[in-house]
């Protein structure tokens, strides 16, 4: 057997940084400086030190590449063991999947940057995968759970929060019907504070806050679904 085949496989933490930026839902990529996939995009992350947990270096990689110190929430997305994602050695990958809400703009270096999810570009490894699983695991996290909290500023109205469920979930949202839903789970509360009309006129908004910035299950069956899905 070859040295590839004995060699103890690496492991390390892949960090899936999701935010909704100018109304869509965007990922955090860097720019890879050295081959395996030079020039390519990639997700932030590096490998495990001794003693370390995984969601300690998640942690870790991120801070020191993205500066990304404050994420709203942060959560175990999977495992990848595949013995050819890596072109040159066995690298076992374990993902995190990591919310910012709206409105912060974390400081990066100049090799990183935002990409929409739904115009990825040309990823290194199985990262462009990665991300989509990512996607998929924050939109069924929407139906289900009150998880909007980390995509959504402190106080918000509903016009605003139905934008980031409209960004997060890839089809339109009834603002009506996104309020009903949210207020009936007890998810929402009002701040006591009205915002201004727009220059369409109309009413003030009410200004509402999620009542808890931890992750809750809500409701395990609830699906949202795009209109005129069954």
């Amino acid at each position: 057997m070859d040295e590839f085949t004995t060699a103890r496989p690496g492991h390390e933490a892949l960090g899936v940084v999701l935010q909704v930026r100018e109304d869509e839902l965007q990922v955090l990529l860097w720019e890879r400086a050295r081959e395996p996939f030079l020039g390519a995009w990639a997700l932030p992350g590096g490998r495990l030190d001794p003693g370390e947990t995984l969601e300690g270096s998640i942690r870790r990689h991120l801070v020191a590449k993205v500066d990304v110190r404050e994420l709203s929430h942060l959560e175990q997305l999977e495992t990848r063991s595949d013995p050819d994602r890596h072109p040159a050695e066995r690298v076992i990958a374990t993902a995190f999947l990591g919310l910012v809400p709206a409105g912060v703009d974390p400081a990066v270096p100049k090799d990183t940057a935002w990409h929409p999810v739904s115009r990825l570009p040309e990823p290194a490894f199985d990262h462009g995968s990665i991300v989509l699983a990512g996607r998929e695991r924050l939109r069924a996290k929407l139906s289900y759970t009150n998880a909007g909290f980390a995509l959504a500023p402190a106080a918000f109205t509903i016009s605003e929060l139905r934008t980031l469920y409209r960004a997060a979930l890839g089809h339109d949202v009834s603002a009506t019907n996104l309020q009903r839903i949210l207020l009936r789970r007890r998810l929402l509360e009002p701040t006591g504070e009205l915002r201004a009309p727009g220059r369409a006129g109309g009413r003030p908004a009410t200004v509402f806050r999620f009542r808890s910035r931890r992750l809750e299950v809500t409701d395990q069956f609830a699906v949202l679904r795009p209109p005129g899905a069954r």
